[in-house]
């Protein structure tokens, strides 16, 4: 029996050497239709490919992914992140955990995953096809089952509307989309893009635990947040673009934007600047601030928001300018004027339709023997190895569905 993986990229390899330990006697072959296998494992987390996370203080997997929560709770009963890590593991990939959960090769090399996978690949006789395009499910009349795994769709991707199913006798259709509903691709997880020139030029300062969120609404996230010389980037803002992508979508990315750069309620922010106030009353603002800040942050938020007092004495300051610098910390406004695509983290939102696919077993409700995995799935992750993790979970569940029914039908 023969099977055909559309897509030479993370989950494609996964659900092919799975297959191929599971059911040896399967002929798997990828068809990539690039000639660079594996390109995105490649620059994946600065070079490094973040494959995982612990998922340590996810109390609810919605916090982790946006869209697609439900499938992967699912699924993580058969295959989740203790299973990936002792997969690569048992494959000779060593891993390490760093504080923020995430999961990195020990090695500190994408590489190292792309190494994995193609001896693997070439231990079990893998065919592997590049310059491989394929438009329509009947150039691939010779497979038994088809698994789809093309990474994001390109965002003007359209479904066909074709109303009778085009079948060549093993119940696959015509097209790898046809009469599947394909939920709109759009981009998650980019950069803001914020015209304010004195910010750029605080080009390379990190806060390392600050709160963002979308005024007006229930978006918000947390984390590391780096300036850039176009606006910001950083995990908080990373993960606000993937719970907001919708939305900044249909507004033509232009939103205001909060920021609470000490992470902490009004109150707490209060006591901070109080306590500042009054151990360091002789000392100049400018000189005395939160340990959290980096000067050059902190000064920035004196100029924006009180450039009149920014050279006086702490114990000059009245209530109303405590007052001021209270809500600056807390509620730093902002206005996003535009996205940045963040080179190693990209990541397309929508795809496939989970409602067309059995939620046990990755097969399309719609047509016999079709499989999905991936990124071409409506499943999205927020950055830290999560969307990684969506790709082996559903490769690994699409693999064992498959070995399963082939089994049967032998």
């Amino acid at each position: 029996m023969k099977t055909a993986v559309i897509g030479g990229g993370a989950a494609g390899f996964f659900l092919a050497i799975n297959l191929k330990e599971m059911m040896p006697s399967m002929q798997v072959t990828i068809l990539e239709r690039s000639h660079r296998l594996l390109s995105k494992v490649a620059v994946s987390g600065g070079g490094r490919c973040n494959c995982t996370n612990t998922f340590e203080g996810v109390d609810d997997l919605s916090e982790a992914y946006p869209r697609g929560h439900r499938l992967m709770k699912r699924l993580f009963n058969l295959f989740n992140h203790q299973d990936a890590y002792q997969w690569f593991e048992d494959h000779g990939v060593r891993l390490v955990t760093q504080e923020d959960h995430c999961v990195f090769p020990a090695s500190q090399d994408a590489q190292t995953i792309i190494n994995c996978f193609l001896k693997e690949a070439h231990r079990h006789g893998i065919d592997i096809k590049t310059g491989t395009k394929v438009d329509t499910l009947l150039e691939l009349k010779e497979y038994d089952y088809v698994a789809v795994t093309t990474g994001g769709m390109p965002h003007n991707t359209i479904a066909s509307t074709t109303k009778e199913p085009l079948n060549h006798g093993n119940g696959i259709e015509d097209s790898l989309f046809a009469h599947h509903r394909l939920e709109q691709p759009i981009p998650s997880l980019f950069t803001f893009k914020i015209n304010d020139e004195k910010l750029h030029a605080l080009m390379g300062a990190v806060v390392e635990d600050v709160g963002t969120a979308i005024p007006g609404t229930k978006l918000r996230a947390d984390g590391p947040l780096l300036v850039t010389h176009w606006g910001m980037s950083g995990p908080a803002i990373l993960k606000l673009s993937s719970y907001a992508a919708q939305l900044l979508y249909d507004n033509n990315y232009q939103l205001p934007l909060l920021v609470n750069w000490l992470h902490r309620t009004d109150a707490e922010t209060a006591d901070i600047i109080n306590t500042i106030a009054v151990r360091h009353a002789q000392k100049l603002l400018s000189n005395a601030y939160p340990p959290q800040l980096p000067s050059r942050i902190w000064n920035y938020i004196l100029e924006k928001h009180l450039p009149q007092q920014k050279n006086r004495k702490w114990s000059e300051l009245g209530k109303k300018d405590l007052h001021v610098l209270t809500n600056a910390l807390c509620n730093d406004n902002y206005h996003i004027s535009g996205r940045a695509t963040f080179k190693d983290e990209f990541v397309t939102c929508g795809g496939v339709s989970l409602k067309n696919i059995n939620s046990s077993t990755m097969e399309s409700r719609i047509t016999p023997n079709l499989y999905f995995a991936g990124e071409v799935l409506d499943i999205d992750g927020i950055t830290g190895g999560f969307n990684f993790q969506a790709a082996w979970t559903t490769a690994y569940c699409a693999a064992k569905s498959i070995a399963e029914k082939a089994s049967k039908t032998n």
